[in-house]
């Protein structure tokens, strides 16, 4: 893709975060430059992280340290996307505008800190369902490797519709999940259409994964598009946290589906 059609879709995208003029710098220094290999090592280091610290609450779940531990770095976690990704909230905008330049110091902390939520969450339905974390975690990486493929060989183009779909069903996911949320508080039970194991849920459970999967391609896009038009280092952390951030709701909401269809 060249540089002029790079900064063309970085103008007219439906994706906020590419909207962003944050997402418009440019360095002038070559050595400051981010690359596609940075981008990979660094993402390479936050899922080394991230297993690492899902390992310990896997082992240790009982450890009230280590329960406390989890939280606190959960929290931290949790701060740190904010602080990097920002908080969008449809028909608002942004409440919190993303800040890229903080990935550098943000990036291990969100790391560790989804890493502890991964650990509990899945040693819970392990517990329910023994074998579905090993599933889960195969079915995420060939999703994974099979959108990276047909991303870089063309079969999947991310162009502006495409862009402007993928952002439209994700925000609408988000406002389903605000809704069972709300629902769920003041009812005291969660609804059947999210936590139900009928064909209905089991088919509202296929098409988040499969919009989960597809937001792999924004992230894919992000990373070679920065790296195209030289933007800053600090862009390789960006970039590895977000596609972190993708795999991580993908592998869950696949837990949840495989959840489901062992419960029928």
């Amino acid at each position: 893709m060249s540089n002029h059609s790079a900064l063309n879709t970085f103008g007219k995208s439906g994706n906020p975060l590419i909207r962003s003029s944050a997402f418009n710098e440019r360095s002038s220094d070559f050595s400051d430059r981010m690359t596609l290999d940075g981008a990979v090592n660094k993402t390479a280091i936050m899922l080394a992280v991230l297993v690492t610290t899902a390992s310990i609450a896997w082992n240790f779940s009982t450890n009230p340290l280590v329960m406390t531990l989890g939280l606190v770095s959960f929290i931290a976690g949790v701060i740190s996307g904010v602080m990097t990704f920002g908080f969008y909230f449809p028909f608002i905008g942004w409440i919190i505008k993303p800040k890229p330049y903080n990935a550098p110091k943000t990036w291990l902390i969100y790391s560790a800190g989804q890493g502890f939520l991964i650990g509990f969450i899945s040693l819970s339905f392990e517990t329910m369902f023994p074998g579905i974390v090993l599933e889960a975690v195969s079915l995420t990486f060939f999703v994974a490797g099979s959108l990276l493929f047909a991303y870089k060989s063309g079969i999947i183009k991310p162009d502006q519709n495409f862009l402007l779909m993928v952002f439209a069903a994700t925000m609408g996911i988000f406002l389903f999940y605000l809704f069972i949320l709300i629902y769920s508080l003041f009812s005291g039970s969660t609804p059947e259409i999210f936590s139900g194991s009928g064909n209905f849920s089991i088919g509202i459970s296929l098409f988040v994964v499969a919009i989960a999967a597809l937001n792999l391609v924004l992230d894919f896009d992000i990373i070679e598009q920065s790296a195209e038009q030289g933007a800053p280092k600090y862009m390789e952390y960006f970039g590895s946290m977000a596609l972190m951030a993708t795999l991580i709701w993908l592998y869950i909401e696949i837990l949840r589906l495989l959840a489901k269809m062992r419960s029928r």
